[in-house]
C-alpha cells in the first residue's frame, strides 16, 4: 500500500499544482509568527524547523520537516489567521509551494484527494499526540529514545553547532 504522503506527491505532480520553488539560506525564514501563510510546501532539500516563542523569549521546537516531507504553518493553513509559528531553514533548503486556494479547490472536486487530506490530517494529529507524550515524559533519556525512534534523521542531519531545545 502506498503512503498518503507518496500519493499526495503524485497527485500534486500529475496536476502540476506547484506554484513556485523557493530557496532558503541557512537561518532564513519561510515565515514568521504573525504572517498569514496558508501554503503547502514540499521539502526538496535541506531541513525546516517549526518553532514557537513561549514565555516571551524561549524558542520551543514544534517539529522538523526533512526531504520529501510536506510542511505548512498548519494554524494559518486551517484558519487563514496569522500563524504563531516560525518556519526556519536549519541549512540551505529548497521547497516547492502550492497555494491553499488551489489545493482546496482540488480537494472539493476530487474525492481521492479529499481522502488523502483526511489521512494526512490523521497522521499529523497522531504525530502531535506523540510529541505531547514526549513533553509529559520526565526522564530525559526516555524522551531522547522516543524522539530517536520516531525521527532518527534528526540526529543524523541536524547541524552540529545548532543548539535546539527539543520538547522542553
Amino acid at each position: 500500500m502506498t503512503s498518503p504522503i507518496t500519493e499526495l506527491h503524485r497527485y500534486l505532480d500529475e496536476h502540476r499544482l506547484w506554484y513556485k520553488t523557493i530557496e532558503l539560506k541557512r537561518g532564513e525564514y519561510l515565515h514568521r509568527a504573525g504572517d498569514r501563510d496558508g501554503n503547502i510546501y514540499h521539502i526538496l532539500s535541506g531541513t525546516l524547523r517549526a518553532y514557537a516563542i513561549v514565555n516571551t523569549d524561549e524558542a520551543q521546537t514544534i517539529r522538523f520537516a526533512y526531504v520529501n516531507d510536506f510542511y505548512a504553518a498548519i494554524d494559518s493553513f486551517i484558519s487563514g489567521a496569522p500563524t504563531i509559528l516560525y518556519g526556519q531553514a536549519l541549512r540551505k533548503t529548497t521547497v516547492r509551494m502550492t497555494r491553499r486556494d488551489v489545493y482546496q479547490e482540488h480537494v472539493m472536486k476530487n474525492p481521492q484527494l479529499a481522502k488523502l487530506r483526511h489521512q494526512m490530517l490523521g497522521w499529523m494529529v497522531t504525530g502531535q499526540l506523540e510529541r505531547e507524550i514526549d513533553l509529559l515524559t520526565n526522564d530525559p533519556a526516555e524522551r531522547y529514545r522516543r524522539v530517536l525512534g520516531r525521527s532518527p534523521s534528526f540526529f543524523r542531519k541536524s547541524p552540529q553547532n545548532t543548539s535546539l531545545t527539543i520538547y522542553g
